[in-house]
């Protein structure tokens, strides 16, 4: 009966317990914290700033599914917000955020396994980029008053090799890191599942 009960505990992804919470408060701050690690990679577009924030909300994906993941990156994203005042980055964040977080953690939730990772990243990878250059063609002209013509000018120069090397760039540090910790995180799911 004990063990019985201990895989409905596992099984029930809608109860967040104690240690959930801590490890996404933890993980919030670590990437609040890293937001503020950014730098721009692409001369032709000095807007486009890369950071690795995203990590600890891919992280809290793959180790509890996509709200929790979601959560934490959007919690991120509005602390920096409101430490920075920018709240158009905030809105690209919390996009990119999702467009990355939603897919990754459901496929990887479906197939718990080194292939299912890399499927789930590889996806969310195209997700992130195809909704960051989708938000910067909506954001730009309306918030940082750009024309639509020269933000479309950007796409191939600029937006789009910066969005894949960024989705390649959490993709990696996020195999990397969750393989790291996963035991720690979800001891309980890694000993119903036998790993």
């Amino acid at each position: 009966m004990s063990n019985y009960a201990q895989n409905q505990n596992v099984q029930n992804t809608n109860r967040w317990s104690t240690k959930q919470l801590v490890t996404m408060a933890l993980m919030c701050a670590i990437s609040i914290l890293l937001s503020f690690i950014e730098f721009p990679i692409m001369p032709a577009a000095s807007f486009l700033k890369l950071d690795i924030a995203l990590v600890p909300s891919a992280v809290v994906g793959f180790a509890y599914g996509a709200g929790p993941g979601v959560l934490v990156g959007i919690v991120s994203a509005v602390a920096h917000g409101a430490i920075t005042g920018n709240w158009v980055g905030c809105l690209m964040n919390i996009i990119v955020t999702i467009a990355f977080i939603v897919p990754a953690s459901a496929i990887y939730k479906r197939n718990r396994t080194f292939k299912g990772a890399v499927i789930a990243l590889v996806v969310a990878t195209i997700c992130l980029v195809v909704g960051a250059i989708i938000a910067n063609l909506i954001v730009d002209p309306l918030f940082y008053g750009m024309p639509f013509e020269t933000v479309a000018g950007l796409v191939v120069p600029a937006i789009l090799p910066f969005n894949v090397i960024k989705g390649v760039v959490i993709s990696i540090l996020t195999a990397l890191v969750y393989k790291s910790i996963s035991n720690l995180i979800t001891p309980a799911k890694n000993r119903v599942r036998g790993r």
